[in-house]
């Protein structure tokens, strides 16, 4: 059995089932708590019920990082999906992400686009920095690199999609966004393409390419050549969905059998008549938000018959 997964074919095979079963177990709890009659609360059960998930990747995490054995190179690996996918869980669930919660108004200035899309993400981000600073002062000089570059990987790709989809792009996902995110798309731009589209592409390029010299070169029995298929695999991985926001690939497939609840029509009918909504929702300028609706940017209910309850008219479910 340590000989198969030992293989590096094996190894990368591994990281694609990780990756995929991890996210969709991500959308199906999300979607779950979303269609709860108190959906907010559940979110914030939901986060707070997964902390010890938190927990048990950080123990992971350092437990692995001395000892470069096949078992530690991929308890490495899993312990970094873990934290990372409790702070994505957490992002979905609308609990850490950002004091700005309403839609951009259309034609909106650069700059307040800007702070908007920023305001959106900013507690997130800010948490998610703090946590590369402490994974990587925590694996510096580790024989065990794998759960350092594992996270590492999955914050620069974060950073980078994040940007393109800011500077705009062909395909935004809008598919298995739960009520709490329905915002983003709104500061999002469309366009065939952005200048930082390229340079991303070839930086996950080269990356891939260097993972694959690094197996190459690995001896066929060293664990390592399996943690090198592995960060191959995941960078692998975010390469394509980079590719993904240009090119016409149907990528809500991989998951759309998680929700059978949100059949495509539906997500037309709400993708139909998300901007209305949020032409209606959004205040005039930034400063009206700041003056007038800091309730909102706190992230606090909106009174009953406010412009802001055209939120809770969105389809439920992923």
């Amino acid at each position: 059995m340590s000989e198969m997964a030992q293989n590096p074919w094996i190894a990368a095979l591994f990281a694609l089932f990780a990756w995929w079963f991890s996210t969709g177990l991500i959308l199906v709890v999300v979607a779950r708590a979303d269609r709860r009659r108190n959906a907010e609360s559940a979110h914030l059960r939901m986060t707070l019920f997964t902390l010890p998930l938190l927990a048990l990747g950080w123990f992971g995490f350092v437990e692995t990082m001395g000892a470069t054995d096949l078992a530690s190179i991929y308890g490495a690996f899993l312990s970094a999906l873990l934290i990372w996918g409790w702070f994505e869980l957490a992002f979905l669930c609308g609990v850490l992400t950002g004091p700005n919660r309403r839609p951009c108004p259309p034609g909106a200035p650069e700059w307040e686009r800007f702070l908007r899309a920023w305001g959106t993400i900013a507690y997130s981000e800010m948490a998610l920095i703090a946590t590369m600073i402490a994974v990587a002062a925590l694996g510096a000089g580790a024989p065990n690199g794998v759960g350092v570059w594992t996270f590492g990987l999955l914050f620069a790709a974060r950073i980078s999609a994040k940007l393109n989809l800011y500077l705009g792009v062909r395909q935004v996902n809008e598919a298995f966004l739960p009520q709490p995110m329905r915002h983003l798309p709104s500061h999002f731009r469309s366009a065939p393409m952005n200048p930082l589209f390229p340079l991303s592409v070839t930086a996950l390029t080269l990356a891939t390419a260097y993972w694959l010299h690094q197996i190459a070169g690995a001896a066929p029995e060293a664990p390592m050549a399996a943690g090198y298929a592995l960060l191959a695999a995941l960078t692998a991985l975010a390469l394509v969905e980079h590719w993904a926001m240009i090119l016409p690939v149907a990528d809500a497939k991989l998951w759309s059998w998680l929700s059978p609840d949100l059949t495509a029509s539906e997500r037309a009918a709400s993708a139909a008549s998300a901007p209305a909504r949020e032409r209606a929702a959004a205040p005039q300028s930034l400063f009206e938000t700041l003056n007038n609706n800091s309730d909102q940017w706190r992230g606090s209910p909106p009174s009953p018959g406010s412009r802001s309850d055209t939120r809770r008219e969105m389809t439920h479910g992923l």
